[in-house]
């Protein structure tokens, strides 16, 4: 490689390897009232956020691309197959300040009779989309704080163990859904693929 392929690369985040990632599908189903989200509710006996809403997906494996990921995972949670499955294209990528990345794809799932993987998921929930054009969410802002370990070498930086560190906030979203909370990133992910599928009249 030279200047050439330099003036041409693709950047790509400073940390960005040391984070896992993940691709989800955000599913867009008809239903007798028009378009819907549709949702899972994590079955009760898993280890990670049990009884919690999210959209399908999971955890990006070697050689898999994205959406690869987000499709596989959508299937499998939904025991569907991968021809239901119509991807319209990438959403917004969520970087979380916990070390994760989470790459959203919108798409439409065709002839679903609300089947799901009950080792995985308690049950499905389709969300009108409308509840979400007219619903604002719930806003709280969390508090990020920078805290360097204990043996950080204060006396070597200046202020030292005063030293004015950074913090930041983070929005937390809640919407409410009759007996559902859709909440956390997932609120956060719904929020941003209803505003992309009204900006592309993905629906």
């Amino acid at each position: 490689m030279d200047k050439n392929d330099f003036a041409v690369r693709q950047p790509v985040m400073i940390g960005e390897g040391e984070n896992k990632k993940y691709a989800v599908l955000v599913p867009l189903v008809d239903t007798p009232d028009g378009p819907a989200l549709l949702f899972e509710k994590r079955a009760a006996s898993l280890r990670r956020q049990p009884g919690e809403i999210c959209f399908p997906g999971g955890m990006i494996e070697p050689g898999e691309t994205p959406a690869q990921c987000a499709c596989r995972e959508t299937a499998e949670e939904l025991s569907i197959t991968p021809d239901q499955i119509t991807l319209f294209g990438p959403g917004d990528t969520f970087i979380s300040p916990f070390n994760f990345i989470i790459y959203t794809f919108i798409g439409k799932i065709s002839d679903y009779g609300y089947t799901h993987n009950t080792a995985e998921v308690a049950e499905v929930i389709a969300v009108p989309l409308s509840f979400f054009t007219k619903e604002h969410p719930e806003q709280y802002i969390s508090t990020l704080v920078n805290q360097p370990p204990d043996d950080f070498p204060y006396e070597r930086i200046p202020g030292g163990d005063q030293y004015p560190w950074a913090s930041g906030t983070q929005d937390i979203l809640l919407y409410q859904y009759g007996a559902y909370l859709i909440w956390g990133i997932t609120a956060r992910l719904a929020h941003s693929a209803v505003g992309l599928i009204e900006q592309y009249h993905l629906s």
